[in-house]
């Protein structure tokens, strides 16, 4: 199955950019994300990690593509027997910022995770209170 979604907020595109470019900050807009074990500071083709959520819950995870100028990342991750494939895209709108991510994946992992992966969405595009 393959989905997208999208989000429009103030942010800027260059400050959402940053947001998803560093991986210490995902936490930050993406509230299922307790912490991001992964060797660099800013996502490049190849880095690789873990994301960690609630419960213990942890997920492997590989960037398979980064284009800066594009405002663009692709990531595989890999949480026992189910992978993901998320790309994530990010374009001034306005005085503002759209973004979108797309979810490819079995339906029975991919649906489920529309409802965190739309708040994150939100979040990334809006300053927090």
């Amino acid at each position: 199955m393959r989905l997208t979604l999208h989000a429009r907020g103030p942010l800027p595109a260059d400050e959402v950019w940053e947001r998803y470019a560093s991986p210490a900050r995902w936490p930050e807009w993406a509230p299922y994300i307790t912490g991001v074990d992964c060797g660099v500071t800013r996502i490049r083709t190849g880095s690789a990690g873990r994301v960690r959520g609630p419960l213990g819950v942890s997920a492997g995870f590989v960037v398979t593509a980064v284009d800066e100028y594009a405002g663009t990342w692709s990531w595989d991750v890999v949480a026992g027997p189910a992978q993901l494939s998320l790309d994530h895209g990010v374009r001034p709108s306005g005085a503002g910022t759209r973004t979108w991510l797309t979810v490819s994946g079995p339906a029975a992992v991919v649906l489920p995770y529309t409802v965190p992966a739309r708040v994150s969405l939100e979040m990334l595009v809006r300053r927090r209170s």
